[in-house]
């Protein structure tokens, strides 16, 4: 039997094994909130559970209940872990786990690390294992603390640890899950710096990626830097500059009003910082703007950096065709950065990976607009929410049909491991052209 589940193993490409690893972990985690005593006073019903379930091992943060007064502390805990696993990576942990039984990390899986971690080379995946729960533990703990004596002072010793513990734990993993209760996020804390700070600081730790913060603290020279890491770098500070000026200039005197400057210069980093695809808030989305939602809209779609525990279709992704662009309009054949020239098959996979997203985000947009009598607005942005794993909502989200929710599952599920890898797990085998056909050109634009 051993010898036939190896064999059928050996027969799964890594996409595949990644696949099916996020939907077996999905699946334990529907089943164990389905439990009675996972939720607090009565039993969740199986869409409850697979929508949470699928949302917190996806680390996304739409719910369809309240997570702080629905769940009992044991479903919360489930959460916990659930945003725990998929935030690192379902590989990743079971790598963790094969470490601490001291078992061999053979090539096969080293391939399905990669895979998870976006990493471009095999060699040193196990080490980079390692770095990142070393790297993970040390945040989580410090933000932890500091949440958690934050909040002792409104909910006691006992609840205000364990409020600390959880929030830094969603914020690190882009989660954006909390337990205020009633759905309000953090916004009765815009005017605490603690607690904004102390949420959006692991937010961007957690969402620049492994591989540049280790490479950060091997090299701790700009110049001595990946190329990949200056690039998350200066697309992460450009893309919350950006967001800042933005928000301030759009919601200055309307959602923002009332507030002092300091509270609105905070609350305008922090909502830069979330759409990241964390999905805390501040501000209630609702009370925004249109201009303000559809600016968010696209911060959600460019997500997070490659490795890292946000979605979206990746800080680098955008770049990429950002440089591929610009380097068309100064009739360069190349697209060029800190003097490297990048291959055009990345472009032309940085491509690959936003078209198939803007697809994703379209067909889903049109069957939820078919299916929910909803604003064109709040379902776009729920849909990009869930495909970026965001978690941001305009509140439309608990109010979806059973089949709107389904069609969020699955978007949640895509955008977290990533439209090519599902669709690379769903071809039958990779197609490798044998023949090269004459060339001939096509008239563009």
């Amino acid at each position: 039997m051993r010898g036939r589940q190896r064999a059928v193993s050996l027969r799964l490409s890594p996409p595949q094994l990644l696949v099916l690893g996020f939907a077996a972990v999905i699946t334990a985690g529907t089943l164990l909130l389905l439990c009675p005593f996972a939720a607090a006073g009565r039993q969740a019903d199986f869409l409850t559970a697979l929508f949470t379930a699928t949302s917190a091992v996806c680390v996304t943060g739409l719910v369809v209940v309240d997570t702080g007064t629905f769940w009992s502390s044991w479903g919360q805990a489930v959460i916990l872990l659930l945003i725990q696993t998929g935030g690192l990576g379902v590989m990743t942990m079971g790598t963790l786990f094969a470490i601490l039984l001291g078992k061999r990390i053979g090539f096969r899986e080293r391939l399905v690390i990669r895979e998870s971690l976006n990493n471009i080379n095999v060699a040193g995946v196990v080490r980079l294992v390692r770095s990142i729960l070393l790297y993970t533990v040390a945040i989580e703990a410090t933000f932890a603390l500091i949440l958690g004596l934050r909040f002792v002072a409104d909910f006691g010793w006992k609840q205000g640890m364990w409020f600390g513990l959880f929030h830094a734990v969603s914020a690190f993993n882009n989660a954006g899950f909390d337990l205020m209760g009633g759905f309000r996020s953090l916004t009765q804390y815009v005017n605490d710096p603690v607690v904004t700070l102390g949420v959006a600081l692991p937010i961007v730790m957690g969402g620049l990626g492994f591989a540049v913060v280790v490479d950060i603290f091997t090299h701790r020279r700009w110049r001595k830097l990946s190329l990949h890491s200056k690039f998350v770098l200066v697309l992460t500070f450009l893309l919350i500059a950006c967001g800042m000026v933005v928000f301030l200039a759009l919601e200055h005197n309307h959602a923002l009003a009332g507030l002092a400057p300091g509270a609105k210069l905070g609350a305008a980093f922090f909502h830069a910082v979330t759409p990241r695809t964390a999905g805390f808030s501040t501000v209630e989305v609702a009370k925004m703007c249109a201009a303000t939602q559809f600016f968010i809209i696209v911060l959600m779609f460019i997500g997070a950096s490659p490795g890292s525990t946000g979605g979206g279709i990746k800080t680098t992704t955008f770049g990429a065709l950002g440089l591929a662009v610009l380097s068309l309009a100064r009739g360069k054949e190349d697209a060029e950065l800190f003097g490297r020239r990048i291959p055009k098959e990345q472009i032309y996979r940085a491509l690959g990976v936003f078209l198939t997203a803007l697809a994703v985000v379209t067909l889903a947009t049109t069957v939820l607009l078919i299916s929910e009598k909803r604003d064109f607005l709040a379902l776009l942005f729920e849909t990009v929410s869930a495909f970026g794993t965001v978690g941001l909502s305009t509140g439309v989200t608990s109010e979806l049909t059973p089949f709107g929710k389904v069609v969020l599952i699955l978007t949640m599920f895509i955008g977290r491991v990533g439209p090519l890898t599902v669709a690379f797990a769903l071809a039958l085998r990779p197609q490798r052209g044998a023949v090269r056909y004459p060339e001939e050109k096509l008239m563009i634009g």
